[in-house]
Parts: structure tokens; C-alpha cells; sequence
């Protein structure tokens, strides 16, 4: 296995990554920025105030995109277990 190829593999992990925690990330952001705005309003400091939304917004982002990242970590699964295969025959 060349330079080149683990420099691929590891550029393509990175961006399975993005692809895995960037709705859960985004979604858990929105919330956070928005349960901050409401609780400053209304100056409300109570701890389960902000942390319950974000649990519902994580649960939801991966009711919504889980067959998206499972299919992104598939793909990769067998790209990488693809390359072991042409590094063993070679």
C-alpha cells in the first residue's frame, strides 16, 4: 500500500465522519442556540430546560438521517475492506 492510498483512506474517513456527526452536531446546535435565546429572555436558568431538548433533537436527527449514515459507513466498510483485499492479493 502506497503513501497515496492511506493518504485516500484517510481523507475518505474524514468525510464519512462529516457525513455521521454533522446532522446530530447541526441539529444538537440549533437547539442549544435556541434554548439559550429563551432561557436569556426569560431568564430562566434551569439545567434540564437545556438538556432535554438537545436529547429529543439527537434522537430525532438520527430517527431522520440513521439510514443515511448507516449506508455512508457501509459504503466505507467495504472500501476499506476492499483495499485490504487488493493489498493481501498484490
Amino acid at each position: 500500500m502506497q503513501e497515496e492510498d492511506v493518504a485516500l483512506i484517510l481523507r475518505d474517513s474524514m468525510m464519512v465522519l462529516l457525513k455521521i456527526g454533522g446532522p446530530i452536531l447541526a441539529a444538537t446546535l440549533a437547539v442549544g442556540l435556541l434554548t439559550s435565546l429563551l432561557q436569556a429572555a426569560t431568564q430562566i436558568n434551569e439545567q434540564t430546560l437545556a438538556f432535554v431538548p438537545k436529547v429529543l433533537a439527537i434522537c430525532a436527527a438520527i430517527a431522520m438521517a440513521g439510514s443515511f449514515m448507516l449506508s455512508a459507513l457501509t459504503d466505507f466498510a467495504h472500501l476499506v475492506f476492499d483495499r485490504i483485499i487488493q493489498v493481501g492479493g498484490t
